[in-house]
Parts: C-alpha cells; sequence; structure tokens
C-alpha cells in the first residue's frame, strides 16, 4: 500500500488516540474501564502502523509522528504501573538504554566529534607538548603537573586536599560536570553550534591534559585515575552533546513542522537522554571522589574494574531493554 492510502484509512484514527493522549497527559481520566481497554488497544495497533510505516519507507514525517504517538502512549500506558521506584528501575533497565540506540545517529555523530578531538589533540600535544599552553595558562598546567604527580598522597587533587574532603569533592564534581553537561545539552539552541562547540572544546581540552601528562612521565597516576570515573563521564558528556545535537538538527531542518514544533517534539525526546546523563555524573562524581583519587590502590586493580566498568556500560546500553521493546510492538 503506498503511503497516501494507508494515511487516508488510519488518520482519523490516529487524530482520535491524539485526543486519548491529551486527556491523560492532562491527568484526566477516560471515561470508563472500556476506554482504558480500548486504548491500549489502540497503542498495539499504533505499533503496528510504526512498524509498517518504517518497513515500507514512508515519509521521515509520517514515521516520526508515528513514533511520537508511539513513545506518548507508552508513557501514559505504563505511568500508573509501580511506584516511583519501580518506574526509576524501568527507566534504568528498559527506557534509557532503548532510548540511546533509538538515537544512535545523533550519539555516533556526538562520539565522532568528542573523541575524535580528544584523540588528535592528545597525540599531538604528545609529541609537541608546548602546544598544550594554546589550551591551558601556565597556572593550570603548573597545577596539573601537582596534582598527577606520581609521588603524590591523594591523585587527582592539589596536595592541600585530605582525604576527609572527599566529600566536599563529590559535590564538587557533580557541580562540575553537571554544568558542562548542561552547556553542551543547551547549546543545542543555537542551531546545534554551541552543542558542537563543547564537544570539540571538551574533547581537545581532555586529549591536549593526557597527551601532556603522558609525555611528562606522569601517565603513571593519570591513566589509572581517570580509567574508572571516565567510562561514566565520557559517556555522558556524549550524550549530552546527543542530546543538544538533536536539538539543533531540530530548528535547521524541521521538514514540514514549524520550528517551534519540532524544537518540542525533539526536546520531548531529549528529556529521558538527560536524565540518563544526570544519573550517569553521579555515578561519575562518586567514583571519582572515593575510587579514583585513591592512592593505596594498585594501579593495576584500577585498571581491571576500569575495563570492566567500560565493558558494563558498552553492555548496559547494547543489551538492556531489547525485550521489553519488542513486545511493545
Amino acid at each position: 500500500m503506498k503511503q497516501s492510502p494507508f494515511e487516508h484509512r488510519y488518520q482519523a484514527e490516529w487524530v482520535r488516540f491524539d485526543e486519548h493522549l491529551g486527556l491523560l497527559e492532562k491527568r484526566r481520566p477516560l471515561a470508563s474501564p472500556e476506554d482504558i481497554k480500548r486504548f491500549a488497544a489502540n497503542y498495539r495497533r499504533l505499533c503496528q502502523h510504526l512498524a509498517l510505516a518504517q518497513a515500507r519507507g514512508y515519509s521521515p514525517g509520517l514515521v516520526d509522528r508515528l513514533r511520537q504517538l508511539t513513545l506518548r502512549g507508552h508513557q501514559q500506558l505504563y505511568r500508573h504501573r509501580g511506584n516511583p521506584g519501580q518506574r526509576l528501575i524501568r527507566f534504568l533497565l528498559t527506557d534509557f538504554p532503548q532510548l540511546v540506540r533509538e538515537e544512535w545517529r545523533a550519539v555516533a555523530a556526538a562520539s565522532l566529534l568528542f573523541y575524535g578531538s580528544l584523540l588528535v589533540m592528545g597525540v599531538l600535544i604528545y609529541y609537541v607538548p608546548d602546544l598544550v599552553y594554546s589550551l591551558l595558562d601556565p597556572a593550570q598546567v603548573a597545577d596539573m603537573e601537582s596534582m598527577y604527580a606520581p609521588d603524590a598522597k591523594r591523585i587527582g587533587a592539589l596536595p592541600e586536599r585530605a582525604s576527609s574532603q572527599d566529600w566536599q569533592m563529590f559535590g564538587y564534581y557533580i557541580r562540575h560536570n553537571i554544568g558542562i553537561a548542561f552547556q553542551t545539552f543547551a547549546g543545542g539552541l543555537l542551531y546545534g553550534l554551541g552543542s558542537l562547540f563543547f564537544l570539540l572544546f571538551n574533547g581537545m581540552t581532555i586529549g591536549a591534559v593526557a597527551g601532556y601528562l603522558t609525555q611528562l612521565g606522569s601517565g603513571v597516576t593519570f591513566w589509572p585515575f581517570v580509567i574508572g570515573h571516565g567510562a561514566f563521564e565520557l559517556t555522558a558528556i556524549t550524550l549530552a552533546g546527543a542530546a543538544g545535537l538533536k536539538l539543533g538538527a531540530a530548528l535547521v531542518a524541521p521538514g514540514r513542522q514549524r520550528r517551534s514544533e519540532a524544537l518540542r517534539l525533539a526536546a520531548r525526546r531529549c528529556v529521558g537522554l538527560v536524565i540518563g546523563v544526570t544519573i550517569l555524573l553521579v555515578l561519575a562524581a562518586f567514583t571519582e571522589a572515593y575510587w579514583s583519587s585513591s592512592a593505596a590502590l594498585s594501579v593495576w586493580i584500577k585498571y581491571s574494574v576500569g575495563a570492566l566498568l567500560w565493558l558494563a556500560v558498552g553492555a548496559y546500553f547494547i543489551c538492556l531493554g531489547r525485550d521489553s521493546h519488542a513486545s511493545d510492538r
């Protein structure tokens, strides 16, 4: 069936479903238990329509419209199932990894920008160390050398920091990391240019630090320090950038929709990403304050745990939530 007859046949059904969604989103209950059952049945039919539209290669506008309706329907269908703790668990084990996979294009673009600039700058400064001063001032470089000196009692911290201040550093890391992530995400409102800038800038800065310390001989403390919390922190920055790029794409190429409507739909998708980014950054701050900075742990223990954390983060986004996604469709 071609797209035009397909839309003509099911248009009224989609409009009614959208109206029911509007009632539920305003916290207004449906009229009767029969309406609730009908809503669930209509949701399953809508999932079938989305699958057909994708399989037949219908226009991106139609596919996106059906995807947004199914997403809103999914949220309302499962809104009252379980207490807040159960909904959080469902978000962590199903919704968040599903969303990241669905937005793989934005995630891939953000990863290329961030990790690409990190790698290029790291290699460049490893061979030309003086270039580090093009990104960092001499005072910052001196602090960095002190923080990652091989004989430092607390790795990644200035000498005056005591172990009793770990909880203060935990709060500092949360505030600092979330600030970076928010800048990277909100920069998408500048037609994606802000997100592009912060992804490149943060990648280049981290790469510069890594390259400079490695050639200086402080890599023996720097790499064991960053490998653990980096799994959470760098992934979070990348996902924040992906969310920002999605906002920018909605403004640059809204398709047949008005820019305001395209931005609203994109922002709704990005909310889940931002919530997940925040959770990842809290985990990163906790790991950085209480695990990464300890000089008492063996280097090989830190490398081993860090490698396991990177593998766990990768497996989390690749594997979790697939069964639930299939059943919803």
